[in-house]
């Protein structure tokens, strides 16, 4: 099979090298992709959803993948959504890690809920490159709490501001559940940070969700035990 790793808001393909590295060791291929705006250097303000959705295509076709996993991460359910239909015989399946997996016609920002989706519609608009960042105390507090604090502060500094269009733009169509391919929902134990409970999100691949130990960031802290039910999840 070949994965096809997906990040979160804020992270590049480095967030998944842990749990990509142990895939790759038992014979798979493992394909870690960075989301256009996400690199140093990147110019995010005109990105919209639909380039992000358009890259995953892109790559997985400039590579020629024909067994494909999308593997996503938090707000990297998203891009996989719109990208799964459009992949056709290439797709083998999906799983989705602490993933939000969206509704047709809302985004990420609505899905939080009218007072935190309007708080980041309105940073993304007062922002000069239209993102929108996520300051230390809630990202502690949110996606890594518990963990040592210098690990924290690292995983932090390699985050990036978001593209704003990526939080405010929605799918169309996201049935994921209508696909004719495996799906999984894995789901962190101590998760603090999704907007919709995950037995809920799992249910809208139809599927119940597979606990993993950790947080928001257990593909970083702990790449065993979710490269293992990654591969669990699609031989059951």
């Amino acid at each position: 099979m070949e994965y096809v790793f997906v990040p979160g808001a804020w992270h590049g393909g480095w967030s998944w090298h842990p749990v990509a590295q142990r895939v790759a060791r038992v014979g798979h291929r493992a394909v870690t992709l960075t989301m256009p705006g996400l690199s140093a250097g990147d110019d995010p303000r005109e990105l919209r959803l639909a380039d992000a959705v358009a890259y995953l295509v892109a790559e997985v076709e400039r590579r020629d993948l024909t067994d494909v996993v999308l593997v996503g991460h938090s707000w990297g359910g998203i891009p996989i959504a719109g990208a799964a239909r459009r992949l056709g015989r290439r797709l083998r399946g999906i799983v989705m890690v602490s993933a939000f997996v969206p509704r047709g016609g809302e985004s990420m920002a609505e899905a939080m809920g009218p007072e935190v989706g309007e708080y980041v519609r309105a940073t993304i608009e007062a922002s000069s490159d239209h993102t929108i960042s996520i300051d230390f105390a809630a990202f502690r507090e949110s996606l890594m709490q518990d963990e040592p604090e210098d690990l924290q502060r690292l995983v932090y500094e390699l985050l990036v501001p978001q593209p704003g269009g990526y939080m405010l733009d929605s799918l169309d169509v996201t049935d994921l559940a209508a696909l004719d391919v495996p799906m999984a929902y894995l789901l962190a134990e101590r998760d603090r940070a999704l907007a919709v409970p995950g037995a809920e999100l799992a249910a809208r691949l139809g599927v119940e969700p597979v606990l993993i130990p950790g947080t928001h960031e257990a593909i970083i802290t702990h790449a065993d035990d979710v490269a293992k039910a990654l591969q669990a999840s699609l031989d059951a």
